[in-house]
């Protein structure tokens, strides 16, 4: 939808190879859009920001409402920041105008295939109506703008997250935790980003503003505190795991945000449907069930469906996604190779069988020691761990 038919012809141009597999409609207003929508449906709406009367985020947020399982995508070009960040509640992903091919049927196929894999169209519906942990928190879309600036200094990155107190004291208290070893004491936000690095503290933002929107949940069986700190231990153990494969940068950074984030779909589905999370931890704790075989069986969906389903929303990039969604069946990938789902697989076993997660721990924890010989890894176990202890020393 563009109101500039010019623009709207372009992308049909644009799109034309794609139309024996997508069926496609441009209409040029808002409210051709909804009426169209009641007559048909779609399975993702793609918006121009800047329109008279009713703009995108106001479109895209009676979308949310009227057709939740429905992706939206926003186009935006110059605009004023305000009326881009007013979108971030609404919009899955917003996407730079002009869009180049290649880009948008990437993130229009990625998207649809995510919806694709995750069979209950219940949970679709959830995470598509959600108007907290879906909403990408403007903090890390300022992040990600300051990051297209060739300017951009650590001090910049540190002042930014110094404009929210809650985000900087989570920062500041996680970075002086045991689990970084940081030999002395870090007390700026400057400082934090320094040694993280900006793209380690992104990670964080969205694991932050991901635990932080569900502090409310309260059941028992199911400790924040404690999911949080299993989160940060697998995080801090994949990366580690990645530098002793000696892995590249990008590598470990995605290993790191993965681990952050693996079992973020626990918290959507514990906030979102509490009675029957409290049915997945009856099985879990009367039968010896595993949290995703009682989960399947409960919501017809795993926290990891979940949780890859979300955050490939979201746009992360597809390494990350792949290791949030496949960390418990890591064979499915198909890729002989080291990457950030093999370490944080190994990465949320080790932990759980060495720092005692335990109680919430099961069959589902133990390594695929098949796929690690597969990879060629099997035998690194010991130097694995070795490397995790003495990085909490």
């Amino acid at each position: 939808m563009d109101d500039e038919v010019l623009v709207l012809q372009g992308l049909q141009r644009m799109l034309r190879p794609m139309r024996e597999d997508w069926d496609m409609e441009f209409v040029e207003s808002p409210e051709e859009a909804l009426a169209r929508m009641k007559e048909v449906s779609f399975d993702v709406v793609l918006s121009d920001m800047r329109m008279p009367g009713m703009n995108g985020a106001e479109f895209l947020s009676e979308v949310m409402g009227a057709y939740p399982e429905t992706i939206r995508f926003i186009l935006s070009g110059q605009v004023d920041p305000k009326l881009v960040f007013m979108c971030i509640g609404a919009a899955h992903q917003v996407l730079t105008k002009p869009c180049d091919p290649a880009t948008l049927k990437s993130v229009v196929l990625r998207a649809t295939k995510l919806g694709a894999a995750l069979q209950s169209d219940t949970i679709k519906q959830i995470v598509g109506r959600m108007d907290r942990l879906p909403s990408i928190p403007a903090l890390y879309v300022e992040l990600v703008e300051l990051m297209h600036d060739p300017e951009v200094s650590i001090d910049d990155v540190g002042t930014l997250i110094s404009k929210d107190i809650a985000m900087t004291a989570k920062v500041l208290k996680l970075v002086n935790s045991a689990f970084f070893g940081i030999q002395r004491r870090v007390a700026s936000t400057a400082d934090a980003a320094s040694y993280l690095g900006v793209d380690m503290i992104r990670s964080l933002v969205l694991s932050i503003h991901a635990f932080s929107q569900f502090e409310s949940v309260d059941m028992e069986g199911f400790c924040m505190e404690t999911l949080w700190t299993h989160s940060v231990q697998t995080a801090a153990a994949a990366k580690v795991i990645a530098r002793v494969e000696g892995a590249g940068k990008q590598l470990y950074d995605d290993a790191f945000a993965a681990g952050m984030l693996h079992d973020v779909g626990k918290l959507v589905l514990a906030a979102n449907f509490q009675e029957q999370y409290r049915e997945v931890l009856q099985l879990i704790k009367n039968k010896n069930m595993g949290c995703c075989t009682a989960e399947q069986q409960v919501f017809g969906a795993s926290h990891a469906d979940v949780g890859g389903y979300l955050l490939g929303l979201w746009g992360l990039p597809a390494p990350v996604v792949d290791a949030i969604a496949l960390h418990h069946v890591p064979d499915c990938l198909g890729q002989a190779s080291f990457t950030p789902l093999a370490a944080v697989h190994a990465a949320n076993a080790l932990v759980h069988r060495t720092r005692g997660a335990g109680a919430g721990a099961s069959s589902e924890e133990v390594l695929d020691l098949a796929y690690l010989a597969e990879l060629g890894l099997a035998e690194r176990l010991p130097e694995w761990i070795d490397a995790m202890k003495q990085k909490q020393t």
